[in-house]
């Protein structure tokens, strides 16, 4: 490992302990540390969460590195050949039971609360649909004409100069700024899940169920994510990809995309899908 590597990995915990992101990336980074920084308001109370209770952990562990230096220098045998025959302190007993309940629940309370305002949808400005299948999504935009389509990875022999290996995507999911999107995930054969680290957003796609969840991007850029459920031979290759756009340019993808998917039906985008891959 280089010295310019060792600097790098130093810097980054440094950040992730102080709480300091890096530069803006809606994609993973080369030797990443840290969190994605957040697009959606949920995403941005989980990192408020992980560094709030890192500095707990650093603070016990710290503590605890000090508190056994302490005893084994002054406890040691050469120090005290005849050992201490006291084996009870109320005092100490009282912290060590109180301290960690205090911190349990100050631990407990924000956590509760965040997990709240995740499973909770708020009102909804519209309806996804997200479909896993072995080994691509396909998604529906129930609210819009219900036109559905494929998302299939791009091989990397076919990538663009910039366009990012294992996460392109035929067909990326298109959603405006500042509106609620509800999410609706399903599978259609094994257990897929469906993931976007800079929104917050990890849900299992079940066969035979529909979970829900929901995100709101606040601002505008190509965010990316992946299958985080092992699901096959393939399940690291049918990444997500998810473009945010203004409103404007999405009423105008809204029109293209009725027109581009809705001429052929949904069996058949499958079977073209398919074909393409092979």
């Amino acid at each position: 490992m280089t010295l310019l590597r060792l600097c790098t990995l130093f810097l980054l915990g440094a950040c992730a302990i102080i709480g300091i992101p890096h530069a803006f990336a809606a994609a993973p980074q080369p030797w990443e540390m840290t969190f994605q920084p957040a697009a959606t308001p949920i995403m941005r109370e989980i990192d408020t969460l992980h560094h709030y209770i890192l500095w707990i952990i650093t603070t016990i562990t710290l503590f605890v590195l000090v508190l056994l230096t302490y005893v084994i220098l002054k406890f040691r045998a050469g120090k005290n050949p005849t050992p201490s025959r006291q084996t009870h302190n109320v005092l100490i007993e009282v912290l060590w039971t109180t301290l960690p309940v205090i911190i349990l629940v100050g631990i407990a309370v924000p956590s509760f609360g965040l997990l709240y305002r995740e499973d909770v949808i708020p009102k909804a400005d519209f309806t996804l649909k997200a479909t896993g299948h072995q080994w691509y999504w396909s998604y529906e935009y129930p609210d819009h004409g219900k036109f559905s389509f494929d998302s299939t990875m791009i091989p990397e022999n076919q990538l663009k100069p910039g366009e990012k290996r294992l996460l392109e995507v035929s067909n990326r999911i298109v959603v405006p700024v500042n509106a609620t999107v509800q999410v609706l995930v399903t599978a259609d054969d094994v257990i897929h899940a469906w993931a976007v680290p800079a929104f917050g957003v990890k849900i299992d796609a079940t066969p035979g169920k529909t979970n829900h969840t929901w995100f709101k991007v606040e601002r505008e850029g190509v965010y990316y994510g992946q299958c985080s459920e092992l699901c096959g031979t393939n399940h690291a290759f049918m990444p997500i990809s998810v473009e945010a756009v203004s409103q404007q340019k999405f009423t105008e993808w809204v029109a293209d995309a009725q027109k581009k998917f809705a001429a052929t039906p949904d069996n058949q985008h499958r079977v073209v899908a398919a074909a393409e891959r092979q």
